[in-house]
């Protein structure tokens, strides 16, 4: 669903919704026949989260998200409000959406949206004891640029994010930078407003647990900014090389006329989840003069191991020259996970021609609390 249908879709539904704001206060105007405020996602000390949902109107409302399988049945009270309250959770970021008679909508009252290309979904967090690796914590912070440029490659006008570390404004000497890549469904902003990637850079930094580094986000799709409106139609065929010819011939020139890179293969590393990470292993195992770290989380690596020997067959061919312009090749994927059968065979495969590189299989499957985690884990290993 387009940004655009969701906000149609919002619309149609928004009659079953009175109002979930407070009445404004008497003798000051507004509307002082509102209902009272509700807490429409309140996470209980017990990690418990209760959904409230103001719909007098609906006969039938759900709740569902990452933090379950299905959805839950809500029930409405004799105030028109509707609720349900979950099982305990595991301390996280989780995104969900109410179905008010078979219509998705997000939480009117929740300002914490997790935007997409397609979809967008409501967010909460569920805290653990001690601040997670994605918390703003109190530490120096960097910087997350928004730039817009004219891609060549593609003929239309393009948006990559940039995040610069603390005291790069002030400093002088060159950094080494992460091409991170967002996946299918998100854009080039999803690792920062989804996946807090510049707290998790800042809190490692701070930490002296990872080298202080920029981190380019561009869009991943080989057509217009979505942020830009409609796009022009799309070359046919799609040329497959599209998205690399765009991240090299004119992401990677932009970022480092801007901005203070190494051009140093050794200090550039491609990392990306789901779909970024195939781009990641697409682009950064076929310019190893490039790259010389990659980085695959819950990928689209392949398949079959026979069909991942003819994918990658120059890499595999010489496996010493293969280690020697490798510094790190990094694998993470979900257990449970529709992806993982692929990156067990990639696994598997680069074991089997003594490819060295990392294989970090976790739990879960196909969510951004896995990928926050990987990244985490990830940065702390590059550029050392």
């Amino acid at each position: 669903m387009s940004r655009l249908s969701l906000f149609a879709t919002s619309l149609l539904i928004t009659p079953l919704l009175l109002a979930q704001v407070p009445a404004a206060p008497a003798g000051r105007g507004g509307r002082g026949n509102a209902p009272p405020a509700i807490n429409s996602c309140e996470v209980a000390p017990d990690r418990t989260v209760t959904f409230r949902l103001r719909a007098p109107e609906a006969t039938d409302v759900k709740v569902s998200g990452d933090f379950v399988q299905g959805a839950l049945d809500m029930k409405k009270a004799d105030d028109g409000v509707w609720s349900v309250t979950s099982a305990p959770l595991s301390p996280a970021i989780y995104s969900y959406t109410f179905r008010v008679n078979g219509v998705s909508v997000l939480d009117p009252v929740n300002p914490a949206i997790k935007l997409g290309e397609r979809t967008s979904e409501s967010m909460f967090e569920v805290a653990g004891e001690k601040p997670a690796t994605y918390d703003m914590q109190n530490v120096a912070h960097g910087t997350v640029h928004v730039n817009w440029y004219d891609s060549k490659t593609l003929s239309v006008w393009r948006r990559m994010d940039v995040y610069t570390p603390p005291g790069y404004e002030s400093g002088k000497g060159t950094y080494p930078v992460l091409y991170l890549l967002h996946g299918s469904g998100d854009t080039e902003n999803g690792w920062v407003t989804i996946g807090r990637a510049n707290f998790i850079l800042d809190n490692l930094i701070a930490a002296g647990k990872a080298k202080p580094m920029i981190v380019v986000m561009p869009y991943g799709r080989a057509r217009q900014d979505v942020y830009l409106g409609p796009a022009p139609p799309p070359a046919q065929p799609p040329d497959p090389k599209a998205f690399e010819n765009d991240l090299l011939k004119d992401v990677m020139p932009f970022a480092e006329k801007f901005y203070r890179i190494s051009a140093k293969p050794a200090d550039r590393a491609i990392a990306g989840l789901s779909m970024g990470g195939g781009q990641a292993l697409s682009v950064g195992l076929n310019h190893l003069d490039v790259f010389q770290t990659v980085g695959a989380f819950s990928a689209g690596a392949g398949g079959r191991p026979e069909g991942l020997e003819t994918q990658y067959k120059d890499l595999l061919a010489d496996p010493a020259a293969t280690n020697k312009k490798l510094k790190l090749f990094y694998i993470a994927c979900g257990k449970t996970d529709g992806l993982f059968a692929g990156s067990q065979a990639l696994h598997d495969t680069l074991a089997k021609h003594d490819i060295k590189h990392t294989f970090a299989p976790s739990e879960e499957g196909h969510v951004w609390r896995n990928w926050r985690n990987y990244l985490a884990d990830f940065v702390p290993r590059i550029f050392r």
